[in-house]
């Protein structure tokens, strides 16, 4: 399961850019050039709060028009294995967010539910901090791969039998609320603003982008074009 959400067009690609485009739809950005001389974007502390800060020294402009958005009319869910999303209408006209993260009763991890609307508010102060995370064994098979040799404990969550290596936890369910940041990232792919009601199940980025694929597909009523 891809552990990251990439941008590819022709032989150009970039990695891991869901905790900007997080950052980018936590904060109602819409319109928003992201220059980058690297094959990746910055892993910064394994969290979104980096980029909303900088975004927030920059400043945000409102601008006139109204910003593209996505209505969920119907529910959509998609399978694989165990693993599952969903996709609701929204009664409220609101963007929700459930997380459940469902790690073996022997996990110091464990069972966790993370559970949000969606405001820049919200985001900013419940969302936003939460960091990427691992499990010690994960971590050791990345680095034989040769991937994070730089990254310590100290730079994200690594988790041994006894919980985070040399770091301490944001919020008790830290690691469900990052994964929820995760589908958020994964729904901005859609270059709209969500409108629903969405419930996820030990997925991933691969399942977020399927889904977001099949509502733009069923619900986007005119193809996006570049702004000026």
């Amino acid at each position: 399961m891809p552990r990251r959400t990439n941008l590819r067009l022709g032989r150009v690609e970039v990695e891991m850019v869901e905790h900007v485009l997080a950052a980018l739809a936590g904060l109602s950005v819409d319109n928003c050039e992201v220059w980058t001389n690297q094959a990746e974007m910055p892993g910064c502390d394994g969290s979104a709060a980096p980029f909303v800060d900088a975004l927030l020294r920059a400043g945000l402009v409102a601008q006139a028009g109204e910003a593209p958005r996505l209505v969920v009319t119907e529910t959509v869910r998609i399978n694989e294995g165990e693993s599952w999303i969903e996709a609701r209408p929204s009664a409220k006209k609101q963007l929700s967010i459930e997380y459940q993260l469902d790690y073996p009763a022997a996990s110091v991890i464990g069972r966790q539910v993370a559970r949000i609307t969606i405001t820049p508010e919200r985001f900013r102060s419940e969302l936003a901090p939460c960091r990427t995370f691992v499990l010690r064994s994960e971590a050791d098979q990345l680095m034989r791969q040769g991937l994070g040799m730089r990254v310590t404990p100290r730079d994200l969550l690594v988790f041994d039998d006894n919980g985070p290596i040399d770091n301490r936890l944001r919020f008790p369910n830290e690691c469900a609320r990052h994964k929820a940041l995760d589908v958020l990232g994964d729904l901005a792919l859609s270059g709209r603003r969500m409108v629903g009601e969405f419930t996820a199940y030990r997925s991933g980025h691969r399942l977020h982008a399927e889904l977001t694929r099949q509502l733009v597909a069923r619900f986007a009523a005119t193809p996006l074009r570049a702004s000026a």
